[in-house]
């Protein structure tokens, strides 16, 4: 890759998020800055205060539609092997209803990613009804990204190797590209310039032993020009890690973060409970940093999910911290970037993601086996309030509402 790329893939990947710390609870323009918590199982959205007590503000049903989706599915016996697949496998016995959410702009909506129904639908914050839907390519939706202003989404079609974007108000297709196995986390850098997706490969087989490690699939990062959806990088993290004397680990990126300035890129793989730091213009892994291991973790792989050790990455406004959630080993923690060490190890009953809240100072985790959401300050490294939520609460993510708004009208 030439150096020029390179120079020019050392990004900075704020998106909206990245504006909340700056903004007041209640803005100029009659917006309020909330957190939204997607429950997974029970399908719907909790929404709480972005900073302080996380007070729960409403509740947002975002499967208004879910008896007409059921019929869909029934009647077609290849949408039934995928749904039936989906609860037998990344659902763990349960639907999989919402996945990932963010807000629109003008804050009069909430868009959803939905696993189960292979679908992205736009809920009307006033009325709790669908403004559109789109049916993603093959059978599963995932992850999500918004573009730093606000305009289009990025969803991952995790069984056709796609990223779908589309326009965030009318859910109309604005492009798409191929990605590797099983595309996972987006992320939109360089003031939306480019986009990122980390393909994870096949999560859901028992062939979780190192030596079957190639059986997970072609697992890979790709970066794509957003005016043309062309791609513009690959990269191969088993190739970067072999380099840096780490073979062992698997390159199935999850969790991503990016430091403010976009020059460094730490991320999660699968298997391991740690993380890695990998310099942009460089194109190298600079450091790998193995976090403590509950001793009460089961050591079988095949019984983490999804190929889960840790699954929760975020880093603080000013990129001094970075707060991980230690999925299957109960635990989040604080980590010093300077030095890679954690601060105190926060009890967390299978924490599953970790955003920033709208004053930049707390760390929220969503423990999906407690159904609650936690705040760790960022400075000291403990826990300040943790809440309810509902069934299975996973993506966390800051959005708007109307100053006024406590949910939609019944």
């Amino acid at each position: 890759m030439a150096a020029a790329l390179l120079a020019a893939l050392t990004l900075t990947a704020a998106g909206p998020a990245a504006a909340g710390p700056a903004a007041g609870p209640r803005a100029a323009d009659g917006l309020r800055e909330v957190l939204f918590v997607g429950n997974n199982w029970d399908g719907t959205a909790d929404v709480l205060a972005s900073r302080g007590d996380l007070a729960k503000i409403g509740r947002i049903n975002v499967i208004p539609d879910k008896a007409e989706r059921l019929r869909e599915i029934y009647l077609n016996p290849v949408k039934l092997a995928y749904f039936l697949g989906v609860r037998g496998t990344a659902g763990e016995g349960h639907d999989q209803y919402v996945d990932d959410m963010y807000a629109t702009p003008d804050g009069t909506a909430v868009v959803v990613s939905r696993p189960s129904f292979a679908d992205v639908v736009s809920i009307d914050l006033a009325t709790g009804r669908i403004n559109w839907r789109f049916p993603v390519s093959g059978y599963r939706a995932d992850h999500m990204a918004v573009s730093p202003d606000g305009t289009r989404v990025a969803v991952s079609a995790s069984t056709s190797n796609t990223v779908h974007v589309l326009d965030i108000a009318t859910g109309r297709a604005a492009g798409s590209f191929g990605t590797g196995d099983k595309p996972h986390e987006n992320v939109f850098t360089d003031g939306g310039r480019y986009l990122w997706n980390m393909a994870i490969g096949d999560v859901t087989s028992a062939l979780d032993a190192p030596w079957l490690d190639w059986t997970k699939g072609d697992r890979r990062i790709t970066v794509v020009d957003t005016t043309t959806f062309r791609q513009v990088k690959v990269i191969d993290m088993r190739a970067r890690l072999d380099a840096f004397g780490r073979p062992d680990l698997s390159d199935a990126v999850r969790p991503v973060s990016f430091t403010p300035d976009g020059s460094k890129l730490y991320f999660q793989v699968s298997f391991f409970n740690g993380l890695v730091e990998y310099d942009v213009a460089a194109d190298r892994i600079t450091q790998v940093r193995t976090l403590p291991a509950n001793p009460a973790t089961n050591p079988d792989r095949t019984t983490w999910v999804n190929d889960s050790r840790h699954h929760g990455l975020s880093i603080s406004p000013d990129g001094s911290r970075l707060c991980v959630a230690g999925t299957m080993d109960d635990y989040a923690t604080i980590v010093d970037r300077a030095t890679l060490f954690e601060g105190p190890l926060v009890p967390a009953s299978k924490p599953y993601w970790a955003t920033v809240s709208g004053d930049g100072t707390a760390c929220v985790i969503s423990e999906s086996g407690a159904d609650r959401v936690t705040a760790i300050d960022f400075a000291t490294g403990r826990a300040t309030v943790s809440v309810p939520v509902g069934d299975h609460p996973q993506r966390v993510r800051l959005g708007r509402v109307p100053a006024d708004w406590n949910g939609p009208a019944s």
